[in-house]
């Protein structure tokens, strides 16, 4: 295998680190990493090239160019990914590029509608990040969900889709019978017509410590972050689909793997509990509650407490999972179109949301089931129905179907 040709000098304390370390994760760019807590020679080194201080993350790349402290616009640029889109105005603007998304884009393509996709973070949403996708049809082995997500993303962009990552949709507003889209960056585009598809991110547990410890013990992406825990015992909150899929996953580098339940029994599908039940290195918690997230600078235990008792119990794992549910990506939106009392975006039957000309698919619409294939087949609608909007909008300007 290929060995990473990034470093990334830093410690797990440092929430410069943690950012840049998320980044290159969601950009699914592999790095080595040096704790110059741990490593002596990575501190040296750090010193060595910022003039004797200690400034992380200090970022090596294989032209042995450096970054030190860089914002995620500078790490874009550094690794050739642009900015800014090359156009003003689309006839589609899709916002997230996991499978919905993507899907939607590339029906739209083939069929002449000029088509930009923007996505904030990495390119197949969690989809991209996920370890093994084993219950997308066509794949008897599974296929990972990197993978996966690069194939739409190429297949998309064999219909001459735009994809501009990176990029955070701040705002979306109404300016005729067109939609002007912000981003972060100050930049706007106009279309006729939006689809939302922006994906979901992982709830937390709201409990002391929590958020004084993301990235440095506490972490949401068992692929991102499982291989810096090899040979160490670690635990996974919450036992539904994802905590004990990923928690399977841990097993690869992990001595033990405890799942910590909530509720008196699993919440995964029945495949998932027997071989998360009968695997040598996993340990089944129920009806236990975590209570507190403990640590300096990164986490040293946990405190759970037994439910039935009441009692409270100390555990000392290296680092903790968690996977508690999702939470819509909706608050840039939240006053522009209907969502439910959850944050999801409502739609009618035609995939359509309040606004006129503005449509939902994927995890973040209210009533979809969280999988690939149907994020797929929700692309794919939102697609035609799309393209029936801008037809009655805009008449016949070529969108046929084949």
């Amino acid at each position: 295998m290929e060995q990473p040709k990034i470093t990334v000098y830093g410690a797990p304390w440092c929430p410069d680190c943690r950012q840049s370390k998320q980044f290159l994760g969601e950009q699914r760019v592999p790095y080595n990493w040096v704790d110059i807590d741990e490593d002596e020679d990575g501190r040296k080194r750090v010193q060595e090239l910022n003039d004797g201080k200690q400034i992380i993350p200090t970022i090596i790349f294989e032209d042995v160019s450096i970054l030190v402290e860089p914002s995620n616009a500078e790490l874009a640029a550094k690794l050739g990914i642009s900015p800014k889109a090359k156009r003003e105005y689309y006839d589609l603007v899709i916002v997230g590029s996991g499978p919905a998304g993507l899907t939607t884009a590339l029906y739209a393509a083939r069929e002449g509608i000029e088509t930009l996709v923007i996505e904030k973070g990495g390119i197949g949403g969690q989809a991209g990040t996920t370890e093994r996708i084993d219950n997308y049809p066509g794949f008897v082995d599974g296929i990972g969900g990197a993978e996966l997500a690069d194939q739409m993303r190429a297949h998309a962009e064999r219909f001459e889709v735009e994809i501009l990552p990176v990029q955070t949709v701040t705002s979306i507003e109404t300016m005729g019978d067109h939609k002007l889209i912000k981003t972060e960056s100050g930049d706007k585009y106009c279309s006729a017509a939006v689809l939302l598809a922006p994906g979901t991110q992982y709830r937390r547990l709201g409990v002391p410590g929590e958020e004084d410890l993301i990235g440095a013990g506490i972490h949401f992406c068992a692929t991102c972050d499982g291989p810096f825990y090899r040979d160490r015992e670690v635990v996974v909150v919450g036992g539904g689909n994802s905590g004990i899929e990923e928690g399977l996953f841990l097993t690869k580098f992990a001595t033990k793997v405890t799942v910590l339940e909530f509720k008196d029994r699993l919440g995964a599908i029945q495949i998932l509990r027997e071989k998360a039940e009968k695997h040598p290195k996993m340990e089944i918690r129920l009806n236990v509650a975590v209570q507190e997230f403990r640590g300096d600078g990164h986490l040293e235990s946990i405190v759970i407490q037994d439910r039935a008792t009441g009692e409270n119990e100390e555990l000392f794992p290296a680092a903790a999972f968690i996977f508690i549910g999702l939470d819509p990506n909706t608050a840039f939106v939240k006053d522009v179109v209907e969502t439910d009392k959850w944050g999801f975006i409502t739609t009618s039957g035609t995939m359509e949301t309040s606004l006129e000309g503005v449509f939902a698919a994927g995890d973040a619409r209210g009533g979809s089931t969280k999988q690939v294939a149907s994020a797929v087949g929700e692309g794919a609608t939102a697609a035609l129905m799309i393209r029936n909007y801008l037809e009655k909008q805009q008449g016949n300007r070529g969108y046929k179907g084949d």
